[in-house]
């Protein structure tokens, strides 16, 4: 393996019960490459990211980040926690605990940083993502859109090398969006390896250097952004994005 892949799938297969979810699933991911992955609802796009992130077992096939194949061990369980964030679609936060606090939580506990270096770090994380004079807040005194850009800095303070983001603006109210967007693009471009599980052709055109379509399980199609978006080879790929770029 190269030493810049970051992430190494191959042969993925993933079944709930008799439901065969992911189906002989192999990508391959460049260090700072950016991926968006977009199909249907019920293709396994969340599953797959998952499974990356060992949310989810699976049955056959392997992972590996940065050349080491995972195994359900504590050494993989460390490999991830200190090279993979992950961001989901309902934030996920403490609600007893302020903004500040969920971002240094992490830091403090898993990464035995001192709290006082937590604390200026995730300061510096909110004011980059312009939430900053929140952070004494907690995460019921703030809209929807904040909440997001609160988990992106949680991220971050783990200095991850990697961030998986599975549909992080579908639970958002429209006008929202695009601030999440933004961090999101701004994150992109300062050089992270990225997946992202999204419907937001946009930032697939403006950011992604590759787009994974999914349908049914499997990999359907994958190319540049211009290809898979404007021109697809597969009508299962036409019939989804004009779906999702008629509404």
């Amino acid at each position: 393996m190269s030493v810049n892949t970051a992430i190494e799938i191959k042969g993925l297969n993933k079944w709930f019960d008799e439901l065969h979810v992911l189906k002989d699933v192999s990508l391959s991911v460049l260090e700072k490459e950016i991926i968006v992955v977009c199909g249907p609802s019920g293709s396994g796009k969340s599953t797959f990211i998952r499974c990356i992130n060992h949310l989810e077992p699976y049955q056959e096939g392997s992972i590996s980040i940065f050349g080491q194949k995972l195994a359900k061990d504590k050494k993989s369980a460390a490999l991830i926690r200190d090279n993979v964030g992950m961001l989901f679609q309902n934030f996920n936060l403490f609600p007893h605990l302020t903004i500040l606090e969920n971002c240094t939580l992490g830091p403090i506990w898993l990464r035995k940083i001192p709290e006082d270096k937590a604390i200026k770090q995730s300061t510096a994380l909110l004011d980059r993502v312009g939430i900053a004079h929140l952070a004494a807040k907690f995460p019921g005194q703030i809209s929807g859109g904040q909440q997001q850009r609160v988990a992106i800095a949680r991220s971050l303070a783990m200095e991850p090398k990697i961030m998986l983001l599975d549909e992080p603006t579908s639970a958002l109210d429209p006008e929202m969006i695009k601030e999440v967007l933004d961090v999101m693009i701004a994150l992109a471009n300062s050089g992270m390896t990225m997946i992202c599980v999204t419907h937001e052709m946009q930032f697939a055109h403006q950011v992604a250097d590759r787009v994974v379509f999914m349908a049914e399980g499997e990999i359907v199609e994958t190319g540049p952004p211009e290809q898979v978006l404007k021109n697809p080879k597969w009508d299962r790929t036409s019939q989804f994005l004009e779906h999702v770029l008629s509404h």
